[in-house]
Order: C-alpha cells, then sequence, then structure tokens
C-alpha cells in the first residue's frame, strides 16, 4: 500500500527571520487597508499567501514600512525580539484605539547551537493565510473609526540591546479596559508568532 507524506524545507535562522518580517510586512499593510487608515485608491492589490493582499502606494509609509521589516529580520535573527504592536491612534487626541499585538517565542536551541528546523513552507504558508483571512474579516466585528487615524510601531527587545536612533524609546500605548480577539498563530520551527487583537469599546456598550 503506496503511502503520501509532506515534505519537509529545511528552514535556517535567517530564513526563518526572513518570513516573520515579510510577514509582518503585509500583515501591517492588510491592517492598514481593512481598517481604512488610508484611503482604498492608495492600495494596489497583490496576491501573496494564495490571497489577495493589499499594499500602500504612499512613498512615505512604504519607506517606513520597509525599514521597519528590515530592522525586525536583524531582531529576529539575533533572537532579541519578542513581540510586534501595530497601534492605531486618534489624529486628534492621540488616544489609542487598537493594539495589533504580534508576541514572538524563538527556539533558543537555534541560537546557542546554530541548528536548523524543518517545515513544509506550503504549511506555513497555509498558516499565515489563516492569519491574514482572519485580519480581513476583522471589520465584521471591530468599531468602525469615525475620526482620522494614524498608527505606530511599537517593538518590545532584549534590554541588552542597542537601539537605532531612529527607534525612540515609547511607553507601552495601552488601551484600558479593552475588548481582546486571539487570532491564528504560525510557527516556523524557529519563531513562533502569537496574533492578537485590543481595542478599545465604546463607552455606551460599556454602560449596558
Amino acid at each position: 500500500m503506496a503511502s503520501t507524506s509532506i515534505a519537509k524545507d529545511v528552514i535556517t535562522l535567517r530564513g526563518s527571520a526572513a518570513i516573520v518580517s515579510e510577514f509582518f510586512a503585509y500583515a501591517a499593510n492588510s491592517i492598514l487597508y481593512n481598517r481604512g487608515i488610508y484611503p482604498e485608491e492608495q492600495f494596489s492589490k497583490v496576491r501573496k499567501y494564495g490571497i489577495p493582499m493589499y499594499l500602500i502606494q504612499d512613498e512615505a509609509v512604504k519607506g517606513f514600512v520597509a525599514s521597519i521589516t528590515s530592522q525586525l529580520a536583524e531582531w529576529l535573527e539575533s533572537g532579541k525580539l519578542q513581540r510586534i504592536v501595530l497601534v492605531i491612534m486618534s489624529k486628534a487626541s492621540s488616544e489609542v484605539l487598537e493594539r495589533w499585538n504580534f508576541n514572538v517565542v524563538m527556539d533558543d536551541e537555534v541560537i546557542q547551537k546554530g541548528v536548523s528546523r524543518e517545515k513544509s513552507d506550503k504549511e506555513i504558508m497555509r498558516e499565515i493565510q489563516a492569519i491574514m483571512r482572519q485580519i480581513a474579516s476583522s471589520i465584521t466585528y471591530l468599531p468602525c473609526f469615525d475620526e482620522q487615524c494614524i498608527f505606530d510601531v511599537l517593538a518590545y527587545t532584549d534590554r541588552d540591546l542597542s537601539v537605532p536612533i531612529t527607534w525612540l524609546e515609547s511607553d507601552a500605548k495601552l488601551i484600558k479596559n479593552p475588548q481582546v480577539v486571539k487570532l491564528h498563530s504560525f510557527d516556523t520551527r524557529i519563531h513562533k508568532v502569537d496574533t492578537i487583537v485590543s481595542y478599545k469599546t465604546d463607552d455606551l456598550d460599556e454602560q449596558q
């Protein structure tokens, strides 16, 4: 009787860091698009992870996301990155309305011994695809923004890390008594990324 199995691909530390940092870039673009932070016409449609995705075309925002992605890859490869948070705030008041948390758990043995891991690229893609679909469907339960919003990115790193001057110390930009929704995770066998969105509830909802 014939048997079949999924072919495994070798995942290196550098390769895993590239997968996770690229994931964040596409996830950030998807959040900006689906949450209406920029007008729809400022995005172009591409295909990634087997599904349609939208990428911002504004040069300043593209450059900002690209610089973050490059730095995250470096920190991921060094094992120093613990969490990435995309924060959406009111442009007028700077009040934090949403926090998209991407928590990173790393296989310490990979850093200590330089070993690689094995996992099918297709399996990783399917896991990421599931998260991207959840981000796109988040508009069904997240509150609509009735004001212009801006975004920022926070990186939680080891304390002994030398941080570039382009990154500034920041408060945690927390939300008081938020609603929290846990999304799917994906795992390269070197980095596991858990995705959680927390958001401010309507004052009327809190009183009911």
